[in-house]
């Protein structure tokens, strides 16, 4: 579970870049007044938006999920214990 939120995560990153290369863009073409670009970027943008807002969901699932894994593996105590038997 650990490596799935780590790439969910990266992919969080990754979401919030292009959203904010898309708002880049669009300030951008407000000079340049290309119709394709003020077209196409608004779609473009909610597209990857709500992607974002997807991912934020199975995130905060993934937390509820592990923590009641933890919860009833009491694991916790075995990491401590752990920590312990290293010693």
């Amino acid at each position: 579970m650990e490596k799935i939120v780590h790439e969910l995560e990266d992919l969080k990153n990754s979401q919030q870049a292009i959203i904010q290369k898309l708002a880049k863009i669009e300030v951008d073409n407000i000079d340049l007044g290309d119709k394709r670009l003020e077209k196409d970027l608004p779609d473009m943008h909610q597209r990857v938006s709500d992607n974002l807002d997807t991912i934020a969901g199975i995130l905060e699932d993934f937390a509820t999920k592990t923590d009641e894994y933890n919860s009833q593996n009491n694991i916790t105590a075995l990491k401590e214990q752990d920590a312990i038997d290293k010693l």
